[in-house]
C-alpha cells in the first residue's frame, strides 16, 4: 500500500478541470484508490465523489493506493499533483 499526503496550492482547489484530470491519470492504473480530506474518504476514480470532497487551498488530503501497480501510479500522481494542483 502506498500513501501520499499533498496540500493543495491550488487557489481554486480541486474544482471540475483538474478533478477531471486527476481522475484521467488515476484511471490509468488497475490499483484501488481512494482521496481522503478531513476523514471523509472516497473513491479516486469517481469525478463527482471527488467534487463532494470540497477540497480548497491549503487543505491537505491523503491519497491511499493499493494494487499491482500501486507504485507506479503513486509516482504519476505525486508528479501529477506538484504539477497541477
Amino acid at each position: 500500500m502506498q500513501t501520499i499526503s499533498y496540500k493543495i496550492k491550488d487557489q481554486i482547489g480541486i474544482h471540475a478541470r483538474p478533478a477531471g484530470e486527476l481522475i484521467k491519470k488515476a484511471k490509468e492504473f488497475k490499483s484501488d484508490m481512494t482521496i481522503e480530506k478531513s476523514g471523509n474518504k472516497t473513491d479516486l476514480k469517481k469525478l463527482f465523489a471527488v467534487l463532494k470532497l470540497g477540497v480548497k487551498c491549503d487543505d491537505t488530503v491523503e491519497i491511499t493506493i493499493d494494487g499491482e501497480d500501486e507504485v507506479q501510479a503513486a509516482a504519476a500522481l505525486k508528479d501529477f499533483l506538484e504539477a497541477n494542483l
